[in-house]
């Protein structure tokens, strides 16, 4: 099941409300600040399901039969969107870190933290599977101790990390040290998903008598995105929680919960509507989208959230091709860094460090003198006839050739910036979700290369760049998914390359249906992509793939360019086919190393 997406987060409530009101009236719910988390004052026996009843599920369907569908528009922040985190995975490490520190701020909230002496953390379906190679438990251990994923202190993490499980003890939000056991305190429920969504987790708090304090569960939807149950029947399906304060998600759940009226000043639900908004304003995607950050940001602060997360990107790249050639990626492959050697031998030397050739690589031929056989060859029958030459003697003249190095710039840089990224990434370095971790690299790689070598004006460039990018992010967001857990690697690298050539093809002048056609040919060549990592690393085949996706964007946007925007399949259509298609595809093929490479490829 695809949940969270348009049509299934609404055929989700609607059973619910269909269940309550055959019982009773559907009673108001309380303010969002009072249902956050569920606190007990006296020990809880709570049996917690872990699927739907399947002798239910046809009544439900019946009853969702008569429910009308809702619609909302697709209009989320760009910096909800782009949002900068640590590695590996935003779904499987920004995600969960976000609502470790959530969770813990609600036991701060409810001045309930003092009485909390062990806490249980249940991971779930992909998070079980996966978990371990993408470093989830490690970023639910820095949240619970009140790190944010765009603060936390990289360097640090493994050291504490290893002071938690040696000691058996854990600070939550750094001030309130209890007893924690991470072998029993951290369990991974491998065969067990909770019917919401594939990516989830529960937190359970107890005091000194083994009695429940408090208990949630957080869904970790990809891109860093975090909902609860509660979050989504009381605000609609734009309400994605990255605040990880009380305070703050009061704020954003005032905003954005009449977000669908009055926040959005262009609203769009899909990319049919999103070309009519721009032709009607007479504006590109980029403005359309700078209009309506507007109603959340000032003209400064929208150029200043762009440009640093331009900065990030850019930081991610250079400290990918800056490490040592020598160095291991972390995990049982074993894998050594590529990007640092197949930088230097760019050698362009655009980073100070890295040494460049120098002086000018001659290309002239100059005609060797023949060997000795050769002369002897030559006397004995000088000026052979190749046309009177047979098949056999033909192989000598025309001999087959030593395979040489293939060198096209744009490939070669582009290739070599996305691998830095997501070799960064793999080592739980900072990165942008763009839209995901695990999809890090593509965007900044197309981004880098337009700046470095066509862009005249880099800060308006970066801001159009990103801005036309998210429009496209927010129409997949709504219509499929970004999360490679509910649809397969075709919703992160897919979904990437998607944006990357619509970006690329705005700076390069392209009109709005020229840009929207880009889009549509980056993702209709990567639908059905599967997410198999071998053991459960973001590393293989994750770090080549996002390469391979940086230069099929590029592609798709010299076909989009060279066009005049027509095209017989559209964007919308694509979307809603990869949602097909992720719906259809097995579970064993969407990021749980249980199919595919994972299984193919023996790990010693």
């Amino acid at each position: 099941m695809l949940a969270f997406t348009r049509s299934n987060v609404v055929a989700s409530m609607a059973r619910r409300a269909a269940a309550a009101a055959a019982a009773k009236p559907l009673p108001r719910l309380p303010p969002p600040s009072h249902r956050r988390i569920i606190l007990h004052s006296r020990p809880l026996v709570r049996l917690y399901s872990t699927s739907t009843s399947e002798a239910a599920q046809p009544q439900e369907d019946a009853m969702m039969a008569d429910q009308p569908e809702q619609d909302h528009h697709a209009v989320v922040s760009t910096f909800d969107l782009f949002s900068i985190g640590v590695g590996p995975s935003s779904s499987h490490t920004v995600g969960p870190m976000r609502a470790a520190k959530i969770f813990i701020n609600d036991l701060k909230a409810h001045k309930v933290l003092e009485r909390v002496r062990t806490l249980r953390v249940d991971l779930f379906g992909s998070l079980a599977l996966t978990g371990d190679g993408h470093g989830t438990p490690d970023a639910i251990l820095m949240g619970i101790e009140g790190e944010a994923p765009d603060e936390v202190d990289t360097l640090t993490i493994p050291s504490r990390i290893n002071d938690i499980k040696t000691n058996k003890s854990i600070c939550l939000d750094g001030t309130h040290r209890i007893s924690y056991d991470y072998d029993k305190h951290m369990v991974f429920n491998y065969f067990k998903t909770l019917p919401q969504h594939p990516n989830g987790l529960r937190f359970c708090a107890y005091d000194d008598n083994s009695n429940l304090v408090a208990t949630n569960e957080y869904f970790s939807i990809g891109g860093g995105f975090v909902v609860n149950e509660d979050t989504q029947l009381d605000h609609g399906e734009n309400v994605y929680y990255k605040e990880e304060s009380k305070e703050k998600k009061e704020v954003v759940a005032d905003e954005r919960r009449q977000q669908d009226v009055a926040v959005v000043s262009l609203p769009f639900s899909n990319a049919e509507e999103l070309l009519k908004v721009c032709k009607r304003e007479n504006m590109t995607i980029a403005q359309v989208v700078y209009e309506n950050e507007l109603r959340w940001h000032t003209h400064d602060e929208i150029k200043n959230k762009l440009l640093r997360i331009w900065d990030t990107m850019d930081e991610s790249i250079r400290n990918g091709v800056m490490a040592s050639s020598e160095a291991c990626l972390p995990g049982s492959l074993k894998i050594r860094r590529r990007a640092p050697a197949l930088y230097q031998k760019l050698l362009k030397g655009l980073y100070p460090s890295i040494p460049s050739k120098g002086g000018y690589s001659r290309s002239q031929i100059t005609a060797e003198p023949a060997s000795a056989a050769d002369s002897v060859s030559s006397s004995s029958s000088s000026a052979p006839d190749i046309a009177k030459c047979d098949g056999r003697s033909a192989l000598t003249v025309l001999p087959k050739r030593q395979r040489k190095r293939f060198f096209l710039p744009a490939l070669d840089y582009l290739s070599v910036y996305a691998i830095a990224v997501n070799e960064e990434n793999a080592c739980g370095g900072r990165v942008v979700t763009a839209p995901t971790n695990g999809a890090a690299g593509t965007i900044p790689s197309v981004l880098k290369y337009y700046i470095e070598f066509i862009s005249e004006n880099p800060e308006k460039d970066v801001m159009e760049f990103l801005l036309t990018t998210s429009a496209i992010g927010m129409l997949y967001k709504r219509g499929a998914s970004i999360s490679a857990a509910e649809v397969g690697c075709q919703g992160e690298v897919g979904v990437a390359c998607s944006m990357a050539a619509a970006g690329f093809t705005a700076v390069m002048g392209g009109s709005i249906e020229q840009v929207e056609n880009a889009a549509e040919i980056g993702m209709e060549h990567n639908l059905g992509l599967t997410c198999d990592p071998i053991a459960g690393l973001v590393q293989v085949p994750c770090i080549e793939r996002n390469a391979l996706a940086a230069v099929k964007a590029i592609a798709a946007a010299q076909l989009a360019l060279n066009g005049e925007g027509e095209h017989r399949v559209s964007l919308d259509q694509v979307i809603e086919t990869m949602r097909q298609t992720g719906l259809d595809m097995m579970s064993k093929y969407k990021e749980t190393s249980q199919g595919g490479l994972a299984v193919n490829v023996p790990v010693c």
